[in-house]
């Protein structure tokens, strides 16, 4: 049975930070998509994740521009409200997944970190 793509629970695929911080530096980088408020954005992100909050995703993701033919991470702080974030991505034809653990595990690992404002998308 599917789940319907709101449930912050169930299995989605991951990608691990190590592997997420290695496929930034290739040359076609996945799209980054940071699903937690703006105010968490704000305090540290993914270098390049673009804030896009759970709340207003459905809404909003048309007019996000993302590229089909790329690959698109989203990333929440602990890898739960990236699910239901991974699961709409999915519906609508992306190829995505979230980052495993979140950004608690991107912190974790010590990978580098983006603070302040970020430029609207």
């Amino acid at each position: 049975m599917a789940l319907p793509w709101w449930l912050p629970f169930g299995r989605v695929p991951e990608l691990p930070p190590a592997a997420l911080a290695a496929a930034l530096a290739g040359p076609r980088p996945p799209q980054l998509l940071d699903v937690r408020t703006a105010a968490e954005h704000a305090a540290g992100r993914v270098p390049g994740a673009r804030s896009a909050p759970i709340t207003g995703l459905a809404a909003r993701l048309d007019a996000l521009g993302l590229d089909r033919s790329r690959p698109v991470v989203a990333i929440c702080l602990s890898a739960h409200r990236s699910i239901p974030a991974v699961r709409l991505l999915r519906a609508h034809g992306y190829d995505a997944s979230q980052l495993a653990g979140g950004m608690l595990a991107w912190r974790a690992a010590r990978l580098a970190e983006e603070r302040g404002e970020a430029a609207a998308p």
